[in-house]
């Protein structure tokens, strides 16, 4: 039981040098007079993630995992913030949500897998990372190339996607016929 004792014990150490390196960061950019909120506000929410992703190399174990699925959430969430923020896409946040979540939860446990040596964490990481690509790809498939959401679309793709919909819908009803015969007795 000492163990998880020790591990929460870290993880409190750990955010609380979280909270003072955010903290010191802000008042040293009021002390300079930077105006950090215009140049890189992005980064008032990456750094916290990326703090929770190596704080959870120092605290290790099951404590360890729960600062880096956090970490990968507000790591990608700062990055998503960061490149709409670049490109002033913020209507991406249509379809970039897959890439916080589930895609954030699976580049924590990827990372941490990877970094602890932990292989159960990065074999879980990975469907779950891969998963929030694919669904990330998937809508901005739709939102991008059905409905022009930034302004272009894909050219003959209408007919393309209702191909694909009978083709989908035929395999589901192939599928839902053969799994309901019985086998022969």
């Amino acid at each position: 039981m000492t163990g998880m004792a020790d591990g929460g014990r870290r993880g409190s150490i750990v955010l609380g040098a979280i909270l003072v390196v955010v903290g010191l960061l802000a008042l040293l950019g009021r002390q300079l007079d930077v105006d950090l909120v215009s140049i890189g506000w992005p980064l008032f929410v990456l750094l916290p993630g990326v703090l929770l992703l190596a704080g959870s190399l120092f605290v290790g174990g099951r404590p360890g995992i729960g600062l880096a699925i956090p970490g990968g959430i507000v790591t990608m969430t700062g990055l998503v913030l960061a490149f709409q923020n670049a490109t002033d896409a913020y209507q991406t946040w249509a379809y970039a949500w897959a890439l916080v979540a589930p895609g954030g939860v699976g580049v924590g446990l990827v990372i941490y897998g990877l970094l602890a040596g932990q292989r159960d964490s990065l074999r879980a990481g990975v469907p779950v990372l891969l998963s929030g690509l694919g669904l990330f790809l998937g809508f901005g498939f739709f939102f991008e190339g059905i409905l022009g959401l930034s302004g272009a679309r894909f050219v003959g793709f209408e007919n393309a996607f209702a191909v694909g919909l009978v083709v989908l819908g035929v395999i589901v009803l192939v599928l839902g016929v053969v799994g309901r015969r019985s086998p022969p007795a």
